[in-house]
């Protein structure tokens, strides 16, 4: 049976917040995701968050806990947010891509 990308997502977020590290890696594929998969059933919030949490981690290199933080700043002062015109490609990198780059791991449950 083949997984659909959002199943593959929530792999990809186990893995992440898993890791339990300090930099908080799990933020980074969040936004990632949201930015990728957004439609106009999106909420503005969403997207904007996701495209800011992206910006900071790229161009700024905030970790993900600095992102995660300013997301939480943001979230307080602002009620409204923007609406985008979302561009149809987004990029070829995809959650399996990622998930085939990922270092296997015994979880316990692989044998499932």
């Amino acid at each position: 049976m083949e997984t659909s990308e959002q199943e593959q997502y929530y792999e990809l977020s186990y893995s992440t917040l898993a890791l339990q590290d300090a930099t908080f890696i799990h933020q980074h594929i969040v936004d990632a995701y949201t930015a990728q998969t957004a439609d106009t059933n999106t909420k503005p919030i969403g997207i904007t968050f996701s495209l800011i949490g992206l910006h900071l981690y790229i161009d700024e290199k905030y970790t993900g806990k600095q992102v995660q933080q300013a997301h939480l700043k943001l979230a307080k002062k602002r009620k409204d947010w923007p609406s985008f015109n979302l561009p149809e490609q987004r990029g070829d990198i995809r959650v399996t891509d990622v998930l085939t780059a990922l270092p296997r791991r015994r979880t316990g449950c692989d044998d499932i």
